[in-house]
C-alpha cells in the first residue's frame, strides 16, 4: 500500500521530467549563463562587476527602447483586454452565430505575419490607400511609417491579431459560469449591468489573470511587425527593446545584451509576481 501510494506520488513528476529537462536545457540553463556574462567584459572575459549595467543604463538607445516597449505594453494590454471580453460577451449573447463570428475574430491568427506587414505597407505607404484616399479630400500624401503614426499602427495590428485569442479564453470563462447565478440574480430583480459587475468580472478574476500573463508575453513578439516594417533601425516611436538586442547581438555586444537581458527578465518576472499578489488578494476577499 504504502508502495503505491509513493508510485502516484511520483507518477505526476515523471511525466513533467521530459518537458522540465528540455526547459531546463534550452532556457533556464542559457539564462543563467547570459546572467552570469553581464558581470564580465565580453572582449577580456574580465569580472567588471556591475559595470555592464551601468554602461546599459546610460545609454541612450536602450532608454528609447525601454520607453517605447513600456508605452506599447500599458497602452495595449488594457485595451486588448478589455475589447476582447466585450466581443466575448457579444459572442456569448449571439449563441445562433457564434461560431462564424468565433472563426472571423481568429482569422488573424492564421495569417503569416509577413502578410499582414505586406497589408500594412499597402495601406499606410506614402503611395497606399490611406493616402489615395485622403488626397480626394485635398490632403497631402504622408509616409505614416516613418512617421509617429508608426506606432498607432503597430498597436492597430498588435490588437488586430491578438484580440481573437484573448476573445476564446474569455468564452471559456464565460462558459464555466453557472447560469443558475444569473437566474438567481434576476429572481431578486438585479440588472443587466450589476449581474455583469457582481456575478461576470469576479467569476472571470482567474481567466483575467491568465489573459494578462499571456497578453503581456504576447506583447514582445509585436517586435516581428515592427522589424518587417522598419528593419534594424525604425522611425524612433517603434524601435522596441527587440530590435535593442537584435543590433546588439549583429554588433556582438554580448556583455550589454545580457546585462539588458537580465534587467527586463527581472522586471517581467516582478511584474508577474505583483499582478499574482494582486489577483490573490482580490480571490480572498
Amino acid at each position: 500500500m504504502k508502495r503505491h501510494r509513493c508510485r502516484r506520488a511520483l507518477a505526476p513528476y515523471l511525466f513533467l521530467a521530459p518537458s522540465l529537462l528540455c526547459v531546463s536545457l534550452f532556457v533556464l540553463l542559457p539564462f543563467l549563463d547570459a546572467v552570469r556574462r553581464s558581470f564580465y567584459s565580453a572582449m577580456s572575459g574580465q569580472f567588471v562587476g556591475l559595470q555592464n549595467y551601468r554602461t546599459v543604463l546610460h545609454n541612450a538607445a536602450f532608454r528609447l527602447a525601454v520607453g517605447n516597449t513600456l508605452r506599447f505594453t500599458l497602452l495595449c494590454i488594457p485595451v486588448l483586454v478589455a475589447l476582447a471580453l466585450l466581443l466575448a460577451l457579444l459572442l456569448q449573447a449571439a449563441k445562433d452565430e457564434r461560431g462564424v463570428y468565433k472563426t472571423t475574430f481568429l482569422a488573424p491568427l492564421a495569417i503569416p505575419v509577413a502578410s499582414i506587414v505586406l497589408l500594412w505597407k499597402v495601406a499606410f505607404h506614402q503611395n497606399g490607400m490611406l493616402n489615395s484616399l485622403l488626397s480626394h479630400f485635398g490632403v497631402q500624401p504622408v509616409d505614416w511609417l516613418q512617421t509617429d503614426w508608426a506606432f498607432l499602427v503597430l498597436v492597430l495590428s498588435y490588437l488586430w491579431k491578438n484580440t481573437g485569442y484573448d476573445m476564446v479564453l474569455w468564452l471559456s470563462g464565460l462558459q464555466n459560469i453557472s447560469p443558475a447565478l444569473y437566474e438567481a440574480a434576476q429572481v431578486d430583480g438585479a440588472n443587466a449591468r450589476q449581474r455583469f459587475f457582481k456575478i461576470t468580472l469576479p467569476c472571470l478574476l482567474p481567466e483575467l489573470f491568465t489573459i494578462s500573463v499571456l497578453s503581456l508575453l504576447n506583447s514582445f513578439k509585436v517586435f516581428r511587425e515592427a522589424y518587417l516594417i522598419g528593419g534594424d533601425y525604425p522611425h524612433d516611436s517603434i524601435y522596441l527593446l527587440q530590435h535593442l538586442f537584435s543590433n546588439w547581438f549583429t554588433s556582438l555586444d554580448v556583455d550589454k545584451m545580457c546585462a539588458a537581458a537580465t534587467l527586463v527578465a527581472l522586471a517581467v518576472l516582478l511584474l508577474i509576481f505583483a499582478m499574482q499578489a494582486a489577483w490573490g488578494r482580490k480571490e480572498n476577499r
